[in-house]
């Protein structure tokens, strides 16, 4: 019998449709929030599941949860605010942990700060467990592998086309963004992990046929390549979600310093009054057509392109609740590689993570 899953944050959006793709793959997850309620109209939309009351600020209750080699999958943000309780409990107590966070803050705070912690418990941490960043991963790692030696940068970059009308972005998704975009991120540059905002660079990648703009974020990508070729001098992950503003991004890049040195705790309150009036949920015309891209480039030390992988799937949400299904499953039933702070290619292996994100229809695009 495998391990027990718990899934964390099941009553938000994102919660709800992992709930839904775990059911899917016959997974019967232990369904945890902080409203018995809403936990339990859930329960029996799903076929009855079990829940548990948890507080997203109480380490105790959240840890409660599970027990070794258990798997908690935690949907709960913004977790740069919220999520360190989870990380924390699943760390202490040697859990396999994947989350749905795309926040560069709380990735960087998850490998450096936890994944030592986890090393020692014997957990496993598999932060941004999804549409972030998963499907970059594994498109490096697979241009990686088809350029063989001398590679000394490789850049990613994430898009969507075909968004129908209506807004495409839940509410938690905009407030991450706007909490993020204030933030001192990172990069690896150099042979080293160096500290920049958001935004700090800029460049086209042809994608669907013509070329669209990206910005540089923090991602897993810079933590997870280097490990898979050390001779990397340069990651760099791309965002083109942002279409023509892209420049107007790039350009706060400069101020963005400045803004990082307001507390977190404001941050987050003028996110909060950003997003005030935006839907809990994304409008389903807006994500019904659209497709997800997924480019990673690789280059020698002269700039020569030696491998190219493109990636394609559909919109973030749907690979993101399938994505989290199937490492929940994988790990429960077969564990993970190693402990502490690890990448899906490193938990997981390539050859199976590349099965898995097919399960997940994250396949290369045909051209």
């Amino acid at each position: 019998m495998g391990a027990r899953i718990v899934l964390f944050g099941a009553t938000g959006y994102t919660g709800a449709r992992t709930a839904e793709a775990m059911v899917g793959r016959g997974l019967r997850p232990v369904l945890a929030g902080r409203d018995p309620e809403r936990l339990a109209a859930l329960a029996q939309r799903m076929g009855g599941l079990d829940t548990a009351v948890a507080q997203v600020t109480d380490k105790a209750s959240v840890a409660a949860l599970v027990g070794r080699g258990d798997v908690l999958v935690s949907t709960v943000g913004p977790f740069t605010a919220l999520g360190a309780p989870a990380v924390q409990a699943a760390a202490e107590v040697g859990a396999v942990y994947l989350d749905s966070t795309g926040e560069p803050p709380f990735i960087r705070e998850v490998y450096e700060r936890w994944g030592p912690v986890a090393e020692r418990s014997g957990a496993a941490l598999l932060p941004a467990f999804g549409n972030d960043y998963v499907p970059g991963t594994l498109a490096g790692a697979l241009a990686l592998r088809a350029a063989g030696e001398g590679a000394d940068r490789v850049d990613v970059g994430y898009f969507i086309t075909g968004l129908g009308k209506g807004q495409p972005f839940s509410r938690g998704t905009l407030r991450s963004l706007a909490g993020t975009a204030t933030q001192q991120l990172y990069a690896w540059r150099d042979g080293a992990l160096r500290t920049e905002p958001a935004g700090a660079r800029m460049r086209t990648f042809d994608v669907a046929g013509r070329p669209r703009p990206g910005v540089t974020i923090g991602a897993c990508e810079q933590f997870a390549l280097p490990r898979i070729a050390p001779g990397l001098r340069t990651v760099d992950v791309y965002l083109g979600w942002f279409g023509r503003a892209s420049a107007a991004v790039h350009a706060g890049a400069r101020v963005a310093p400045l803004l990082s040195r307001v507390p977190s705790r404001g941050m987050a309150t003028v996110a909060d009054v950003l997003t005030r009036r935006v839907p809990t949920d994304p409008a389903g015309a807006a994500l019904a057509g659209a497709r997800s891209h997924f480019v990673a480039e690789v280059f020698d030390v002269t700039g020569t392109l030696l491998a190219r992988t493109r990636l394609t799937s559909p919109e973030p949400y749907a690979i993101t609740a399938d994505l989290l299904a199937w490492g929940a499953w994988r790990a429960a039933e077969h564990g993970v590689r190693g402990g502490g702070a690890l990448d899906a290619v490193a938990a997981f292996g390539l050859d199976e993570l590349v099965a898995g994100a097919a399960e997940a229809r994250i396949v290369e695009e045909e051209r």
